[in-house]
């Protein structure tokens, strides 16, 4: 556990290094103070997330596919299990991983969608919840959506045969992905912007002007909301403030809390959720 915490520190630090430098490419007027609003709490994310919340979502992924295996060899065999089964398994990893991550975003694209709806977003409400977005922001995570997330990104891949190896060799680069997708530029990749989810892209997911609500749902491939219609990119323009109406208390205790309150507020009609200016100086 100690050798952990360590690495997890380490790891803190060079991002928070990397990202800061970055900052100081914008202009004073854009960059976020060090210890911006909810920094205590997303720092308490950064542990609480692989220590506390990640092994229960391991717990109930294992469950899940078990039946797979089962099914699929007979009996559990571990050596057997990391190799997958059918046509699929047969492909080289490389391969795989590239299916798994377009397949993979594809079920995210919607179950992002779902969680954006007025039966779950009381759960999701607690990402949307930052109003001076980096970064760290990425982390906070309510632990129910991040088991919906992965049950639904997991089980479907691993029943189709691709090596669950090969699943987790990927999970890296949707870390590092998610990480980079939050921070506090506007990068927007040029020309492959609509080819590759930006940071540009996602801080218009995590806005609260209403012309972008629900709005660029994809993690990696911004296909998905070109195709279904949920795209917004406009040229010459930049989200100014992030936030949203939904009364998510800003501890992480009441966070964990507030989707099981009895008393809870809830701001959503139909599939969009509303949202509150909690202006910001981007």
């Amino acid at each position: 556990m100690f050798p952990d915490i360590i690495k997890f520190l380490i790891g803190f630090a060079v991002l928070f290094i990397v990202f800061r430098t970055l900052e100081f490419f914008r202009s004073r007027d854009r960059r976020l103070p060090v210890l911006r609003r909810g920094f205590r709490t997303d720092l308490i994310y950064w542990f609480f997330t692989p220590f506390v919340a990640r092994p229960v979502t391991k717990v109930f992924v294992a469950l899940a596919i078990l039946p797979i295996a089962i099914l699929a060899y007979g009996r559990l065999d571990a050596d057997i299990i990391r190799t997958g089964f059918g046509p699929v398994s047969r492909l080289p990893l490389w391969v795989q991983a590239l299916g798994i991550l377009v397949l993979g975003d594809f079920i995210g694209y919607w179950m992002h969608r779902w969680f954006h709806g007025a039966r779950l977003w009381k759960y999701h409400a607690i990402h949307h919840s930052s109003v001076d977005l980096d970064w760290l922001s990425s982390v906070r995570v309510h632990p129910v959506n991040d088991i919906l997330m992965r049950l639904a990104g997991t089980v479907p891949i691993v029943g189709l045969g691709f090596a669950p190896i090969a699943v987790v060799g990927v999970v890296p680069v949707l870390t590092l992905m998610a990480v980079v997708l939050h921070a506090n530029v506007d990068w927007d990749w040029g020309p492959f912007r609509t080819v590759i989810a930006s940071p540009r892209f996602h801080r218009w997911h995590h806005t609260d002007e209403t012309a972008a609500r629900d709005k660029n749902f994809a993690g990696i491939l911004p296909v998905w909301d070109i195709f279904f219609g949920t795209y917004y990119m406009p040229a010459g323009k930049l989200p100014a403030s992030f936030g949203t109406r939904t009364p998510v208390p800003e501890s992480l205790p009441g966070q964990l809390a507030y989707p099981f309150r009895k008393n809870r507020t809830e701001s959503v009609s139909g599939s969009e959720h509303d949202s509150i200016s909690a202006v910001v100086r981007n």
